[in-house]
């Protein structure tokens, strides 16, 4: 046994080749696998620091609601707060206390009917988020009271509420209260305005960032006063409200689902505490943190298939190099054998040659693998950063993998050992031959188990799936299927080299060159001598397109998510009556934006259709075209032609045209009451005039007539806001009166005689129109109607008398210009009735789900429930997806301006676009969405194409794949050269004796040189062919299922497989011209060997 320590070493001097390439395979396996179990760590974690990073307040918040009675309000506090600390122990957590009064009169109006109303506040922390302009910061407990109680109130108020109201610091007001008539006396001590009014710290808090709120009521406030203030003056009977707000961002990831548990058990801990019994929590963290992990668990399930698919090259490609060493050494394993060697010291001997290769790349491997990891993230442009928790799964797989690449050096030398060297040199001259069933045996059972895993991974959609605990857990059958698909692909193209060969064989054989004959002999007299390094080729050369193809789909994957989430190029969401930016003063404003060359109003709304919830999106249908992101595929129609049926059924209303660009309309109108005792119950009779600007949009503008003549003002300015311009030109789309029906009525007549602009042009119906009218209801008999005098006369008998307590809506007339031919039969729809032959079925666009459950077609025609009213639509087109509509949903597309038109015949009010879609013609979005970044007082909510794309892109958790396919493929095409290298290498070395003969017998070098590369290259283009073909088969079966959103569910719209023909083709020559290069530097050495050539091969 003295001699055994230094045998391993002797041996490894002795073969240097063979154990260096044994050396590089075994480094790059443990780096390699290392680098990527690393790196899915890495990458996960990254995915759960960003996205905890980015979590929204008011989804990360928990809000607590209690009722305050001032005895038990610190105790309530004290326990919100100390549960809070509870659930989210050693996270920073911020518990911020807001509470509302009940309302107050303003000063003067306490006897109005209608007072304007005023509300008193507190928010613990508003000091440190807003800043005085000027005065001071109330204080509690001036004028010589305790907490306020029974003085004067301090209290600060908003730059909002100081000019909407008229109060400034240092004014002493009294106030009182609209339930129990308390008057309370306050001091406004200062003037102040929040940092940030658009901040998720204001969530919930409508009134303190706008100033004042418009409902049945104008109310304005909060007078904001001290805590003990509130508490001690306003707090019994109304609600206080807790934002308990964790920063998630120091949160690991196996702490996820612990603290969603915590999170969904608040409300239940809270009310075993003294004092809040009564606290209601909401919160939407749990189902967060819960999503978070499932998504955690598939992006890491994911990032093991290409660790599998490299584990398996790997193993091959020791188990081949350690079958080349023991062939090698069969001649000194027979003469160790015969001096004694048993197989017990043989294998020791291997092993310890085994782990003198292993051992320095398990210390090596893990300070290489974080540089792969930091290249992977480089590649794709994820922020993944080898962290603290990846350093033990480095340095645990390293050694795992350094263990079994050990293991599987020393079997095959094991395997030799039992022979004798007469057996070992028979059973290399017939080969391992097993039969036919056999083969076809083995080749079944592993396409039966590929089968099965890539049919599971199609059903399931992912690779996890549900554990018998009814948790979430990974599949290892499903994570290995692409990997075995592999394999056996590999295996069966294996099975064609023979038939191939014999088929090339023929060929050759009938043509004049030698070179092709003896190659193609060659290979077809041992063709399971190639079977290794094919096998190998093959399978690298498949997760190489299998990788590209990933990529590429997950890429145009990432740009479909992004399409149809948008909608658009950008969408801008906002509040219809926004104060710097008034209800037609959006389209002007957007239009200006740098890059903007088309834009539409747009309406979303939770509809009905024939009973099933769905999405009710309407949009211009003329700005479809080059805006709407609809995949192609995803339609049986372009964008175009489904555009041109829905604008096909515009009604022709050509609304009466406002001449210039007023700022104000004047009308001039005569009320008549036929009863002169009851003109009190017509004293203010509401006209409005629905105005509607270029792009479409409408809004109503309301004015009140009285008895007699009037003269009203409609305001056009106002309709801009503070910052917006008015898309001219406008047009009056309809004129609306609604004719009080008081329980004891009169007949009368009215008669709008002009509307002229500032500067007294008369707005006049366009020649060849009328005004055409039609009432709602009919409990007022209309007695005659005449567009001979001014615009229009019309007169209404007296309804029928009623009980007083009977009261009925005014009856609305609309009138509306048309067409001088239109006839007002059949042109109003009566509520409750489809819509007359005016206007013809709607025309709209549903998606597929909604058309197979209603048996709808492109082209047919179907009376349903839209929008809770009997309509008749015309289906001009189904797609798979309408873009920026949730994919849970069916979805219902319908043009802007049809259904605006429509919602006017049928008596309502116009819809107002709470969104805007905007178009930049496939050009860069961020100038666009800067600007109105810089626009915080629009109040608008901008989704970004470009973001959005970027947002996908970037994050680690979707992305994860991405950087381990690129790692993988890199590292199979390493393995591929390497084991081909070394198999020609040592195929050279064995045949350099047979190679002297030939030179022996005449033939030159070139061809020599010839005959191989022709056995080289038939061997590389099959390997190429085959693993080509396998991966496009994998490819189709299991690429689109692995592609998942970075929240691990299915992807909207459904991905489509992307392999791109250039990449491909590119990757494929590659292959090919660096394994040329390496036989052309391998046939350079034979030819420096030539002399020794002789005496090569002889102990054969």
């Amino acid at each position: 046994m003295r001699g055994l320590t230094p045998l391993p070493l002797r041996r490894a001097l002795g073969e240097p080749l063979l154990l260096l390439a044994a050396l590089g395979a075994v480094l790059l396996a443990t780096t390699a696998l290392a680098g990527l179990a690393g790196y899915a760590v890495s990458a996960t974690d990254a995915g759960v620091r960003r996205t905890l990073g980015t979590v929204p307040a008011g989804t990360a918040a928990t809000v607590v609601t209690a009722p305050v009675r001032g005895g038990s309000f610190p105790a309530t506090d004290r326990a919100v707060r100390a549960q809070a600390a509870a659930t989210y122990t050693g996270l920073p957590v911020e518990v911020t206390l807001s509470a509302q009064s009940d309302s107050y009169a303003m000063p003067g109006q306490e006897r109005r009917k209608r007072p304007e109303l005023l509300r008193f506040g507190v928010h613990r922390g508003l000091r440190e988020h807003a800043r005085l302009v000027r005065g001071s910061w109330p204080a509690a407990g001036r004028d010589g009271t305790a907490a306020g109680r029974g003085g004067t109130v301090e209290a600060a108020v908003t730059g909002a509420v100081a000019s909407a109201t008229g109060f400034s610091a240092g004014d002493v007001i009294t106030v009182e209260g609209r339930l129990d008539h308390r008057r309370v006396r306050v001091r406004i001590t200062g003037v102040f305005e929040l940092d940030d009014p658009y901040s998720d710290r204001w969530d919930g808090e409508p009134l303190l960032t706008r100033g004042s709120e418009v409902g049945d009521y104008v109310t304005h406030g909060p007078l904001m006063v001290p805590e003990e203030t509130f508490v001690a003056r306003f707090a019994p009977g109304v609600t206080a409200r807790w934002l308990v707000v964790p920063d998630l961002r120091p949160v690991p990831r196996e702490r996820l689902l612990p603290l969603a548990a915590g999170a969904g058990r608040f409300q239940e801990a809270l009310r075993a505490r003294p004092g809040c019994e009564d606290c209601s929590t909401a919160t939407r963290l749990p189902d967060r943190l819960t999503r978070l992990a499932t998504a955690t668990l598939v992006a890491r399930s994911t990032m093991l298939v290409p660790v599998l698919e490299l584990l398996l090259l790997a193993a091959y490609a020791l188990v081949l190099t350690a079958r080349l060493l023991a062939d090698h050494r069969r001649m000194e394993t027979a003469l160790l054998r015969s001096r004694g060697a048993g197989t017990r010291w043989l294998a020791l001997a291997a092993a310890g040659e085994a782990l003198l290769v292993t051992l320095p790349c398990a210390v090596v491997a893990p300070l290489l693998a974080p540089w792969l990891l930091r290249a992977a993230g480089a590649l794709t442009g994820a922020d993944v950063r080898p962290g603290p928790e990846a350093g033990p799964v480095i340095h645990t797989v390293s050694a795992a993998v350094a263990l079994g690449c050990a293991v599987l050096l020393t079997l095959p030398a094991l395997r030799g050992a039992r022979r004798t060297y007469v057996a070992d040199q028979a059973a290399r001259g017939r080969g391992e031959r097993y039969g036919a069933a056999q083969r076809a045996g083995a080749d079944l059972a592993l396409l039966g188990v590929a089968a099965l895993a890539v049919w599971q991974l199609r059903r399931y959609g992912s690779t996890v799936t549900a554990t018998a605990g009814g948790g979430l857990g990974i599949d290892p059958l499903i994570v290995a299927g692409p990997a075995a698909a592999l394999l056996c692909g590999g295996l069966l193209a294996l099975r064609v080299i023979p038939p191939v060969s014999r088929v090339a064989e023929r060929i050759t054989a009938r043509r004049t060159g030698l070179a092709p004959a003896l190659g193609t002999w060659q290979v077809s007299r041992r063709p399971a001598r190639r079977s290794g390094p094919a096998l190998l080729l093959t399978m690298a050369v498949a997760v190489g397109v299998v990788s590209v193809a990933t990529v590429a789909t997950w890429r145009a994957s990432q740009r479909d998510q992004a399409g149809h989430l948008a909608g658009a190029d950008l969408r801008v969401a906002s509040p219809p009556n926004g104060v710097a930016l008034g209800p037609l003063g959006r389209a002007a404003a957007y239009r200006a934006l740098p890059g903007v060359v088309s834009l539409s109003p747009a309406y979303r709304a939770g509809s009905d259709l024939a009973g099933e919830e769905v999405t009710l999106l309407a949009v211009d249908a003329a700005d479809l075209p080059g805006m709407l992101r609809l995949r192609p595929d995803l339609s049986a129609d372009p964008v175009a032609a489904l555009a041109a049926r829905l604008a096909a059924a515009r009604p022709d209303l050509p609304g009466l045209p406002i001449p210039g660009r007023p700022e104000r309309l004047t009308l001039r109108t005569r009320l008549t009451v036929d009863d002169p005792a009851l003109a009190d119950e017509y004293g203010a009779v509401p006209l409005t005039l629905v105005i509607a600007d270029a792009e479409g949009v409408r809004h109503p503008v309301r004015v009140v007539l009285g008895p007699g003549e009037s003269r009203p003002t409609a305001d056009l300015s106002a309709l801009r806001g503070r910052a917006g311009r008015l898309a001219y030109p406008l047009t009056v789309a309809a004129i609306v009166l609604d004719v009080p029906l008081p329980a004891t009525g009169s007949g009368l007549e009215l008669a709008v005689e002009r509307i002229e602009t500032d500067a007294g042009t008369a707005v006049t119906p366009p020649p060849g129109t009328r005004l055409a009218h039609g009432a709602a209801t009919g409990y007022a008999a209309e007695r005659r109607y005449d567009t001979g005098r001014g615009l229009f006369a019309i007169g209404f008998d007296a309804p029928a008398p009623r009980d007083p307590y009977d009261a009925l809506a005014p009856q609305r007339v609309t009138f509306v210009p048309v067409r001088a031919a239109v006839p007002d039969a059949g042109l109003f729809t009566a509520e409750g009735s489809p819509q007359g032959p005016f206007l013809g079925p709607l025309p709209v666009v549903v998606t597929a789900d909604l058309a197979a459950g209603r048996n709808l077609t492109t082209g047919s025609r179907a009376t349903v429930t839209l929008d809770r009213r009997p309509t008749l639509i015309t289906v001009a087109g189904i797609v798979a997806k309408v873009p920026g509509t949730p994919p849970d949903r069916p979805a219902v597309l319908v043009d802007w301006r049809t259904m605006q038109s429509w919602d006017l015949l049928a008596h309502r009010a116009p819809r107002p676009p709470a969104e805007w879609w905007l178009g930049t013609g496939g050009a860069d979005t961020s100038a666009a969405a800067a600007e109105l970044g810089r626009h915080r007082e629009w109040d608008v909510t901008v989704v970004d194409l470009s973001s959005l794309a970027r947002g996908l892109r970037d994050d680690p958790l979707a992305a994860g794949l991405q950087g381990a396919l690129v790692l993988g493929f890199l590292a199979a095409l390493v393995f591929a050269a390497l084991g081909f290298a070394v198999d020609a290498a040592v195929t050279l070395r064995e045949r350099a004796a047979e190679f002297a003969v030939l030179r022996a017998l005449g033939m030159g070098f070139r061809q020599v040189l010839g005959l191989l590369l022709v056995e080289q290259a038939f061997l590389i283009g099959l390997s190429l062919a085959a693993g080509a073909a396998v991966a496009l088969a994998v490819a189709a079966l299991v690429v689109p299922h692995l592609v998942l959103t970075g929240q691990a569910t299915a992807v909207t719209p459904e991905v489509t497989l992307e392999i791109p023909p250039l990449p491909a083709l590119a990757l494929l020559a590659g292959v090919a011209a660096l394994l040329l290069v390496i036989v052309a530097g391998l046939a350079g050495a034979l030819r420096r060997g030539a002399g020794r050539a002789p005496l090569i091969g002889e102990d054969r």
